[in-house]
């Protein structure tokens, strides 16, 4: 194990640590991009990959897509991205601390993360744009992840981007797809 890594969530704070804890391990992705009209863009496969980290105060994931198998060699050739996220709960402000690393795309994003509900939401705001990203649908085995705007307070919101998710079997985490890989087609 890396001194990143930690192998358990901190005691203090586990029933909170709970939220993010419970995406540890490795998961398959198909993506979808929409435009601002909401047809859809182009659909990619990925995977996501969740740990506990630093001393177990914290829940670290690497965001790749395309996946590892299918990025080109050469870091001028590669598209999409390959980021990470690190969040902490902050009893302070009753929510986690999030922050996007993406430097593929050179991209620093800070939000602020709660449970709402069933829900993980995630949301932060620049100027009169708000990005909500938001965990729902969650399952021991899967759940979706959606990437919204709103320009108008709240009012309305459009859809980016979303994630289909499906935890990748023990015996198929180092690396090799399971019997019933996601495809970039799917139901919506």
């Amino acid at each position: 194990m890396l001194t990143l890594e930690a192998s358990a969530p901190d005691a203090s704070y586990s029933d909170k640590m709970e939220q993010f804890g419970r995406f540890v391990g490795q998961w398959d992705l198909v993506v979808t991009w929409y435009t601002a009209d909401g047809t859809v863009e182009r659909q990619e496969l990925g995977e996501w990959e969740f740990a506990y980290a630093l001393e177990g105060r914290a829940v670290i994931d690497v965001w790749i897509v395309p996946p590892r198998a299918e990025r080109p060699a050469g870091l001028e050739n590669r598209s999409g991205e390959y980021g990470m996220s690190v969040r902490f709960y902050d009893p302070q402000i009753e929510a986690w601390r999030s922050t996007w690393h993406g430097p593929v795309n050179r991209v620093v994003l800070p939000f602020i993360a709660r449970q709402v509900g069933d829900e993980l939401v995630l949301e932060r705001t620049e100027g009169v744009e708000t990005t909500r990203w938001v965990f729902t649908e969650i399952a021991a085995s899967s759940f979706r992840w959606m990437n919204m705007i709103s320009l108008d307070d709240h009012r309305s919101w459009t859809l980016r981007q979303e994630m289909r998710a499906v935890r990748r079997l023990e015996a198929e985490a180092d690396g090799s797809r399971g019997s019933k890989p996601p495809t970039a087609k799917h139901e919506q």
